[in-house]
C-alpha cells in the first residue's frame, strides 16, 4: 500500500534528521517545504504549485528515498523508518506553513561529516547560511533561478 504524503513526509524527517533533535528535524521539514513553495527555478518547476509529494520523490534528491546506493541496499530508507508522534506533529507544523527561524528561505541542506561547511552547496547555486546540528542549510544564490 502507497504512503500517503503525511506519512511519508514523517519517514524522510526520521531517515534525514532523527538524530538531530527537534530543531534539525524542523530545519528538514522547512528546507522541504520552501522547496515546495518557491515560484523560480527547478523546484518551481518540480512542485507543481506546492506538491510536498512530488518534492519529496524528486529523483535524486534525498539519500533516504533510495533503498540502494552505490548498487548497495540502503538500510536507511524512508520504508525502514517507524515515525513517532514527534515526526507526525512536526510535519503538521510544517504544512500548516511553520518554519523554523534561522533557516529562512534555505533549499538545501547536508550532512558534510566535518566541523565546517563548504561554502557552496550545491556547486554554485547555494551558499551557507546556517548549521543546525551535523547538517548545513543553503539559501539560493543569484544564479539558482536559472536551474
Amino acid at each position: 500500500m502507497p504512503l500517503d504524503t503525511r506519512e511519508l513526509f514523517a519517514r524522510l524527517i526520521q531517515c534525514e534528521a532523527g538524530g538531530e533533535g527537534r530543531d534539525g528535524m524542523m530545519a528538514v521539514a522547512t528546507v522541504v517545504m520552501n522547496r515546495a513553495t518557491v515560484s523560480v527555478g527547478e523546484f518551481s518547476r518540480i512542485n507543481n504549485g506546492g506538491d510536498v509529494r512530488a518534492i519529496i520523490t524528486q529523483p535524486g534528491q534525498f539519500v533516504c528515498m533510495r533503498e540502494s546506493v552505490g548498487g548497495r541496499y540502503n538500510p536507511q530508507n524512508v520504508y525502514n523508518m517507524r515515525p513517532t508522534q514527534e515526526h507526525y506533529e512536526i510535519v503538521d507544523w510544517a504544512m500548516s506553513g511553520g518554519r523554523l527561524f534561522g533557516i529562512d528561505n534555505s533549499l538545501f541542506f547536508f550532512n558534510p561529516y566535518s566541523d565546517t561547511c563548504p561554502t557552496y552547496f550545491p556547486t554554485n547555486v547555494g551558499v551557507i547560511h546556517n548549521r543546525i546540528g551535523d547538517h548545513c542549510f543553503y539559501i539560493p544564490t543569484s544564479r539558482y533561478p536559472d536551474t
